[in-house]
Order: C-alpha cells, then structure tokens, then sequence
C-alpha cells in the first residue's frame, strides 16, 4: 500500500494496472486461455485477409472478453476478502460475473463465426 500522502503519478497508475493484468495471467487459467484464443483469432484474421471493420469487431470482441475476466477476478478476490466462508450472496456475486465472462464469450464466437465462416467457404470452394 501506498503512503496517502504520496501523490501517485500516471506511471504509478500503470504500474498497479500492469500488476492487476499480470496476477490474472499467472493465477487466473481461464484469462490467459482467452489470450491465447485471441492470438488464434488474430492470426486467422490476418490469414483469411479481414477488413478494417471485421478488425475491429474482433479486437474490440477480443478485449471485451479479456475486460469482463479481469473484472470477474476483481469481483472474486473482493467476496474472497470479505469472506473466506461459503456466503449466498458472495456465490451470487462470483456466479453473475463469470457468467457475464460466459455471456461476451459465447457472443464473440457468434460473431467470429459469422464473420470467420463465409471466408473459409470461400477459401474451400
């Protein structure tokens, strides 16, 4: 924890947010799968040659999903602080969030298959 008489600087705030982005990689297995499935996404855009607004969906896609895991760690660790014990409210908590992981997830395949799908159909033909 930080001194509140410190001010804090811009570094210092990109810092603690490169810190929270690290401990998801290396505690949470579900975050760094979706980085690596995002890579496979990327690769596959470049190889099916998509467009500038196709580009943007998937990256958005991408980091919507990586941003909805990141808050789902947050709101995780937060019911784990109150509570070590098993809690309604905290299941509810953690549950709600990781289905919101769920829910942005199963709509980014959506729209990755829509836009993936009729290029490699072509490619096939």
């Amino acid at each position: 924890m930080e001194s509140k008489n410190k001010k804090r600087t811009w570094l210092d705030s990109v810092k603690n947010c490169l810190d929270g982005i690290n401990y998801t990689i290396k505690k949470e297995p579900n975050f760094l799968r979706e980085i690596i499935i995002g890579i496979i996404v990327i690769i596959c855009g470049f190889a099916l040659k998509i467009n500038v607004i196709e580009w943007t969906t998937i990256i958005l896609l991408i980091g919507l999903v990586l941003t909805f895991e990141l808050i789902n760690t947050a709101l995780e660790k937060t019911v784990d602080l109150y509570t070590k014990e098993y809690n309604e409210i905290g299941k509810v908590i953690k549950d709600a969030a990781g289905g919101a992981v769920l829910l942005m997830s199963i709509i980014s395949a959506i729209i990755g298959i829509i836009i993936f799908l009729p290029k490699i159909i072509n490619l096939i033909k």
